[in-house]
């Protein structure tokens, strides 16, 4: 991969928790299952230790990792990696998406859940994190300059992190509620979004709808999975409601491309991930190429860098290498996406500040 493509600052802004999971990490903890009799080990080591995995892996691993975060100290542990592996490839804001869970036999609520998850931010240690609006005592005051390291005199590296709270399609009304409410309690601890994703072939837009509007009547940013199947009749309705953003959009027929072209709302784009997922068919025949060209708002991100084994590197590279796109036009596309973060002003000033900085450094 170019040396360039990791040293430009980025912007992730569809990456869900815990498919973001380190694979070594993955190992290890499916070990310690396997010798406590949770699962057969070797059903699943073959599927970790694979780069190119197939749907039913894919599928595969995701079981295994909703039976691995159910655990306090996994999920902290997990946040802690994902927040350090974006940053180690200077991805310098990052929103990170989870579904709250709620396991009875342990005890969890999705409220304890989501706190470990904001243990997990607190733990990060290998960069400067600022991760709450205000800064209530966690990370670093989010207007200050990059740190100086005194051991070598070198910049320390700093990441903003927001938090998305996603509503599971097989939820209820009531359910979907309830993880609104949590997202409003927990706005000071970076919580500043709403995600609907799930089985996209599971549950009805009519269900989440309530619980989507109250978000928006109480000021919550929201995204949805949008379009990840043909579904003329969601797609329309979810246009309609006209969220902040909306994820993949594979699945769109002329009128809905018309109107998604017509209200600007930006979109999430996964290009490993739909073509892992067999959404796309082949990287030349993606719907990215026609966005682009149409200056429709997008940014590149990786939904799931650890399940689909790329970095938000890799998928700058990959867009970079099938669209015959240079140096400069990446540069501006990653900076472009600024514009479509869940936060405050002052956090997108300093962010182009940051941009402005790397193109001088980058010779850009």
């Amino acid at each position: 991969m170019e040396h360039w493509v990791t040293m430009m600052p980025k912007v992730e802004l569809h990456a869900h928790l815990n498919g973001s999971i380190r694979d070594s990490t993955l190992l290890e903890l499916a070990r310690v299952l396997g010798e406590k009799g949770v699962i057969v080990f070797s059903d699943v080591e073959h599927v970790i230790m694979k780069s190119d995995r197939t749907l039913h892996e894919v599928f595969k691993l995701f079981d295994l990792i909703h039976i691995i975060t159910t655990d306090y100290t996994t999920v902290t542990r997990i946040t802690k990696e994902v927040v350090e592996d974006f940053a180690a490839e200077n991805v310098v804001y990052l929103e990170l998406r989870t579904t709250p869970k709620r396991n009875d036999s342990i005890g969890m609520s999705k409220r304890s859940y989501m706190e470990a998850v904001v243990e997990g931010l607190r733990a990060v240690s290998t960069v400067d994190i600022a991760f709450t609006p205000h800064d209530l005592g966690a990370g670093i005051p989010a207007n200050s300059p990059p740190v100086k390291d005194l051991c070598n005199g070198t910049t320390r590296k700093k990441i903003y992190v927001r938090l998305l709270l996603s509503i599971d399609r097989r939820e209820t009304t009531a359910a979907a509620m309830e993880t609104v409410k949590l997202a409003l309690e927990m706005r000071d601890l970076g919580v500043v979004g709403i995600d609907l994703s799930g089985n996209p072939i599971v549950g009805e837009w009519i269900t989440f709808l309530p619980a989507l509007k109250f978000a928006r009547e109480q000021g919550l940013f929201i995204t949805l999975h949008c379009g990840e199947v043909r579904n003329r009749k969601e797609i329309q309705a979810m246009l309609e409601f006209s969220p902040q953003r909306i994820g993949h959009a594979c699945c769109f027929e002329e009128e809905e491309w018309r109107k998604l072209k017509t209200s600007e709302i930006p979109v999430e784009i996964c290009l490993t991930s739909n073509i892992r997922t067999e959404s796309i068919s082949s990287i030349d025949i993606h719907h990215f190429v026609d966005l682009y060209n149409a200056k429709h708002p997008l940014v590149l991100c990786t939904d799931d860098a650890g399940v689909f084994s790329t970095t938000l590197s890799g998928e700058y590279f990959l867009a970079a290498s099938a669209f015959g796109l240079g140096k400069r036009e990446m540069f501006q596309l990653s900076r472009n996406a600024i514009d479509f973060i869940f936060a405050d002003d002052k956090v997108k000033r300093e962010l182009r500040e940051n941009f402005d900085s790397a193109a001088m450094k980058l010779d850009l």
